[in-house]
């Protein structure tokens, strides 16, 4: 009898006009360990209650643990591709790591129902936890980042989407999950709008009113499209975006916060080396002339299933330190 596929959780879900993203880092203590695993199978049901209020809302809630706090909440066995954020970079093009075990994604079309349940889900965790970072997000008109160009077009959908980011029979004991890349973008948007718009478009490698992809005649190497391109065996290798903008403009603070999914983190760590590096080196991405990353961290997204069968996970035998 085949085995039921596990369910993933709300990767793939549909564009919203708001979210919350927040990094925790776990405080050391065994009882703290205790309440975070308790957590984990209180989630959904306060996603179903909480949504419940406002059925259109599109309340959704994707959690995910990084290397280190798997290793101390659950131990072996462990997803085959989990590891710590490697930095990516050098001088003053770097990608920084920095310090997060777990990671909440709330998404719905009202900020009301995200500031909501994320009240709830760090009310449960109490002093377990330490947020780290915490960002809320908006849609900007037509789904523009902060510079103004349309952000995720090239996003996977449906069937594809699927085949994309959930993992499958390559890591069998952790199907239905996926891993996820965060990273906060600062923006220096008076230097960005001294450009011509000409000038954005071939950074971008779009145009910037109509969002359609420069020619390849015109589209310069080094453009963000073209850096964060990847083809192998001839078909192209994509990943989910879902970012937002963010910003205080009385602070000048002007950001967009990547998130991005995958089946493994190998995708996004290469387009992040195109664009840091350069394909070839020195050949980087433009855009970070105008755009900087103050953060970084990888996390492993267990399915819906398992994410609530870890409650039940014993303590490891032998807690490994929080990396």
């Amino acid at each position: 009898m085949r085995t039921p596929t596990p369910e993933p959780q709300a990767v793939s879900t549909p564009i919203t006009r708001s979210a919350i993203f927040i990094v925790a880092t776990l405080t050391p203590g065994a009882e703290h360990a205790n309440t975070v695993r308790a957590w984990c199978a209180d989630i959904a049901a306060l996603v179903r209650s909480i949504g419940h209020r406002v059925p259109a809302g599109n309340l959704s809630c994707v959690c995910g643990f990084g290397s280190g706090a798997w290793d101390a909440l659950f131990g072996a066995p462990r997803p085959a591709s989990l590891h710590p954020f490697r930095e990516i970079g050098s001088g003053a093009r770097v990608a920084p790591g920095t310090p997060g075990d777990i990671v909440l994604h709330i998404r719905a079309n009202e900020m009301d129902l995200c500031f909501e349940l994320a009240t709830q889900l760090l009310g449960r965790l109490g002093d377990a936890v330490k947020v780290v970072d915490e960002v809320h997000g908006f849609r900007y008109f037509d789904q523009r980042a902060m510079i103004g160009f349309v952000d995720g077009t090239e996003n996977p959908a449906g069937r594809e989407a699927a085949d994309f980011t959930v993992i499958g029979e390559e890591d069998g004991e952790f199907a239905g999950g996926s891993y996820v890349i965060v990273q906060k973008y600062l923006h220096d948007m008076t230097g960005w709008n001294a450009l011509s718009v000409e000038q954005q478009e071939r950074i971008i490698g779009r145009t910037k009113l109509s969002d359609i992809e420069l020619d390849d005649e015109v589209k310069p190497s080094w453009s963000h499209s073209s850096l964060t391109t990847l083809v192998e065996d001839g078909k192209e290798v994509k990943i989910l975006r879902d970012n937002m903008p963010f910003g205080r403009p009385g602070a000048g603070e002007f950001g967009t916060y990547f998130i991005g999914y995958a089946r493994s983190p190998a995708p996004i760590e290469q387009m992040l080396e195109n664009m840091f590096v350069g394909r070839p080196p020195g050949n980087y991405d433009r855009l970070l002339d105008y755009s900087r990353p103050v953060t970084g961290t990888l996390f492993f997204v267990p399915s819906a299933d398992l994410l609530e069968a870890l409650a039940d996970r014993a303590a490891p035998a032998a807690s490994t330190p929080v990396r």
